[in-house]
């Protein structure tokens, strides 16, 4: 049994080139050092997950007393943001002799960035930056209107009919709040890691402004990796066919 999920800080964006010379952007983030302060059963609670913490000094007038009584049950020490990720029991059997791992995941353990090791692809869920309250052109792309003199361009216009059906129909798109939404990126592939500063590089951007709270999880649908695509495994159509056919012959 292993966690599947880890909290970080987004750190900020920068470029790294790979081996063929093509440069990929990429966004650093700072994953962990995390604590496991509740296990949840499916016996007990009726489902199976961890409850991890992310670990940062947290001033003890800051914590609440059922919050004390909480770390204090598992002897974890106080954090400052808490979140449930799933759990997931692994697949290969234990060989004979070696002790089964569904038990190793208790209250207390770390987690660190390593259990990416052996991923390709992450998911990252952060909040969006808070743009406040937004006009249409800006919250929605809307093209706005004439841009010369006399007229106002960033205003919506119409919103409905008169005599039918003299409402405004729901889900109709006006200025208003924009931003700090939850916000999901699914399948970032997985640049570099650095295990000794919990810092793991994924390619793309995420969520959130620089020191945003993240939850990074292993990806639950990640891309199928295309056969024979780009490389020295490439197979070419024609030559295939032709050598299927001489083996009928």
């Amino acid at each position: 049994m292993s966690v599947t999920g880890i909290l970080g800080k987004k750190i900020g964006m920068t470029q790294v080139f790979d081996e063929k010379g093509e440069v990929h952007p990429i966004t650093v983030l700072q994953a962990g050092p995390c604590v496991i302060t509740q296990l949840k059963t499916a016996a007990k609670d009726g489902y199976d997950a961890a409850q991890i913490g992310l670990v940062e000094f947290v001033k003890a007038s800051k914590v609440t007393k059922p919050l004390q009584g909480h770390f204090a049950k598992n002897n974890v020490p106080p954090v400052k943001l808490l979140k449930e990720v799933p759990v997931e029991v692994a697949a290969k059997k234990p060989a004979e002799g070696e002790e089964s791992s569904n038990g190793a995941v208790k209250a207390g353990d770390k987690v660190l960035v390593d259990i990416f090791s052996d991923e390709k692809y992450v998911d990252v869920v952060g909040t969006s930056k808070g743009r406040g309250f937004a006009g249409v052109v800006r919250r929605h792309n809307f093209g706005g209107g004439p841009k010369s003199h006399g007229h106002m361009f960033q205003v919506q216009g119409s919103i409905g009919a008169s005599s039918f059906p003299s409402r405004v129909f729901p889900g109709q798109r006006m200025p208003g709040h924009m931003g700090v939404d939850r916000v999901t990126v699914r399948n970032l592939r997985i640049r570099g890691i650095d295990i000794e500063e919990n810092l793991i590089m994924v390619e793309g951007a995420v969520p959130g402004p620089r020191d945003g709270y993240v939850l990074i999880s292993k990806a639950k649908a990640p891309p199928r990796e295309r056969r024979g695509f780009a490389g020295s495994g490439t197979v070419d159509p024609l030559k295939a066919s032709k050598k299927a056919s001489a083996k009928k012959k």
